[in-house]
């Protein structure tokens, strides 16, 4: 019988909070599951991050380089695919893939309900177009695939955790079934423009160390930590109490979890914001295949990439991947598959970047101009060069450094290929147009 799938999403999750003590339910499904050490996203913003998803294409190819860029009419999407090959679909919490970007120009569902045609193809619907919009991290609402509005009271990571429980025990079991759960948190809530964990427990975290990427530089990572820090735990609470319903329903040995975010957070450190650049703090991710139909396995430290995800979900269903997907399959239950040279990162909006990570090596490359107005260019400036193994913090620049031209020049070279591969026009470097920054 085809496994049960369930995406558990969170939003802006850094890779260094799954850990044991602070998630342990989820190091639980990494440790009887696989657990990737090197997950990284292809484009550190909330919308285009879904896009890629959902298509298995990068932003350059599917269009939605920015946030507020709907998904393309006729789009087929993974729930397409599932629903083609006998699954039952749903989607739960955050949408961020219908309204449009301008005001007054085409969709805006961004409180009302997300039209029938704009919800990717999901059956079960649980959902807003963007819940930041339509709740707090107390208290809001959602619509169903009717579009009624569902009101919910509590903390927001809770109640959509709830509906995602609902759908299990209410599901009939007659097909299997693939689930995105799509949570906010630890997402800062953007109208009050503060973390908000759960107010139960976020005096437990008022000391919880800073990260060293974090602490050398300037940010509002003081202050803000302690909120960031107790909504991941509760995302962990409730992924235990999702497996709980899945074990009591007699299903979790055939259901597949998979666990990761859409990008991290830099808590201001490295730009004005907390995300869209290039540096770990902010493309590293947690990422885990868990549940009982996958075999345990040691840690991963191949490279993985967030588009690596949609072709790794259709193979681990029987579904063939479309030649239109851009990633690989990872290696989970036993598959043996070429390990990436690097993983290629599409930075929009705060810039036109874009940067090429290896073990060892990041180089980050940006355009003139502001991001918010084009999504590619021709010409590029270098931007940052970090030795990774010998700086790990990325403290160090080494972009304008003559010692390592060499590895610049090879690190230009792997970028160029891997933006050709996404479809974009070969580009032409060149130094940068000012001294280098941290």
């Amino acid at each position: 019988m085809k496994p049960n799938i369930i995406f558990y999403f969170s939003d802006q999750q850094r890779w260094d909070t799954l850990n044991g003590a602070l998630m342990p339910n989820v190091w639980e499904l990494g440790e009887e599951g696989t657990l990737f050490e090197n997950s990284f996203t292809c484009q550190p913003v909330c919308g285009p991050a879904r896009a890629c998803l959902q298509t298995g294409q990068y932003a350059t190819e599917n269009r939605c380089y920015w946030n507020g860029i709907p998904l393309p009419d006729n789009t087929k999407t993974m729930a397409d695919y599932f629903n083609e090959n006998g699954y039952d679909t749903a989607y739960i919490g955050k949408w961020h893939l219908a309204s449009d970007r301008y005001p007054g120009i085409g969709l805006h569902c961004e409180k009302t309900a997300v039209p029938v045609n704009k919800q990717g193809g999901y059956k079960y619907w649980r959902a807003a177009d963007v819940l930041e919009f339509t709740s707090h991290g107390y208290d809001g609402y959602v619509f169903d695939e009717k579009g009624n509005k569902i009101d919910f009271t509590g903390y927001r990571a809770d109640c959509i955790n709830d509906f995602a429980v609902e759908y299990v025990n209410n599901h009939s079991g007659e097909r299997p079934f693939f689930m995105f759960v799509s949570q906010l948190e630890p997402h800062h809530q953007n109208d009050r423009g503060h973390f908000e964990g759960p107010k139960d427990t976020v005096d437990n975290y008022r000391n919880y160390p800073i990260p060293e990427d974090l602490s050398f530089l300037s940010g509002d990572y003081k202050e803000e930590y302690p909120d960031y820090i107790a909504a991941i735990n509760r995302l962990d609470e409730n992924v235990g109490k999702l497996v709980d319903a899945l074990k009591e329903k007699g299903i979790y040995d055939n259901t597949v979890i998979i666990y990761t975010s859409d990008h991290g957070c830099h808590f201001k450190t490295r730009n004005i914001e907390y995300k869209r650049s290039c540096h770990d703090s902010c493309v590293h991710t947690p990422l885990v295949f868990g549940g009982g139909a996958i075999m345990k396995t040691e840690s991963k430290d191949c490279l993985a990439s967030l588009i690596d995800l949609p072709p790794t979900i259709l193979d681990l269903a029987g579904i063939p991947v479309p030649e239109s997907y851009s990633g690989n399959i990872l290696p989970v239950n036993e598959k043996t598959v070429p390990e990436r040279d690097c993983v290629f990162i599409q930075i929009s909006e705060s810039q036109v970047g874009r940067a090429v990570r290896t073990k060892a090596w990041k180089y980050s490359a940006r355009a003139i101009g502001s991001g918010w107005h084009k999504h590619s260019a021709k010409h590029y400036f270098d931007d940052f060069l970090y030795d990774l193994v010998n700086d790990p913090y990325e403290k160090n620049n080494l972009v304008n450094n003559e010692n390592y031209r060499k590895i610049l020049t090879q690190m230009r070279n792997l970028l160029s290929h891997e933006m050709v591969k996404a479809g974009e026009k070969k580009p032409v470097f060149h130094k940068p147009l000012k001294a280098p920054r941290s």
